[in-house]
């Protein structure tokens, strides 16, 4: 029988207890070496989720560069189904606004900013009324012809859609340029739009509010450039003096 391992047990016991009361003897030393006086003050931790600190002239103190905001503390709203159930049956109806212990929300501040731009921005009108849903507004599948005020040739095709959305409304036109499709989106209270015309109109109303279909070959109306010749024409004839002396023999 070997009894070797069993006799070397305790000396190797011995031997780890040892080891390990040198390593904690070492550690103490070490932290009791390296600790910092009670009398000095930590510096300021910064959180962690800003990217560096600056330090402030006057306070003397550092602060984060970046401005982190609390969020507000919101008292807790009673759902309003159960105050409408707690009062009884004979009782008036009462907005939600008005009934105790809730809070009403803000109102929406984009309407009133867009209100105030197009106020500014189109003070006749004249640019609300094109894109309005009347028998006098541009229509989808209408031929319009666009104006600049920096220069440049007009740009006239058929309009595919109407963008209404305040301040950002917007009207997309369509039209061949050496026989390549192009579309133009045009802000229509843009200050450098000068003018919207209705060259002509579509003979139905489309049924569609976007009119993609006319990508396809199949449906594609082409270039309106003849199109928009014969309205040139025309309205010079009718706004010269022989011109409208005519019309008004031809009316009589």
């Amino acid at each position: 029988m070997n009894v070797a391992p069993i006799s070397r047990r305790p000396l190797g016991c011995l031997k780890t207890a040892l080891r390990q009361s040198r390593q904690q003897k070492a550690l103490l030393c070490r932290s009791m070496a390296t600790a910092t006086p009670t009398s000095q003050k930590a510096p300021e931790r910064l959180p962690d989720h800003n990217f560096y600190s600056i330090k402030d002239n006057k306070t003397k103190k550092i602060r984060t560069a970046f401005a982190v905001y609390k969020t507000p503390v919101v008292e807790a709203q009673p759902d309003p189904k159960k105050v409408v159930k707690k009062l009884p049956r004979n009782a008036p109806r009462v907005p939600a606004e008005k009934l105790p212990g809730l809070l009403v929300p803000p109102p929406d501040p984009l309407p009133l900013l867009h209100a105030t731009q197009i106020a500014r921005m189109d003070p006749t009108g004249a640019r609300t009324a094109l894109i309005s849903k009347t028998r006098q507004g541009a229509r989808p599948g209408d031929i319009l012809m666009v104006t600049h005020r920096r220069g440049g040739e007009p740009f006239s095709g058929v309009c595919m859609s109407i963008r209404r959305a305040g301040i950002d409304s917007a009207i997309l036109l369509r039209n061949h340029l050496n026989k390549v499709g192009v579309e133009m989106w045009y802000k229509v209270y843009n200050k450098n739009v000068a003018g919207i015309e209705i060259v002509k109109r579509a003979r139905k109303r489309a049924r569609r509010a976007r009119l993609t279909y006319l990508r396809q070959p199949k449906h594609d109306v082409g270039s309106v450039s003849e199109i928009v010749a014969q309205w040139k024409k025309t309205r010079k004839i009718v706004s010269s003096r022989g011109g409208a002396q005519k019309a008004a023999k031809k009316a009589a």
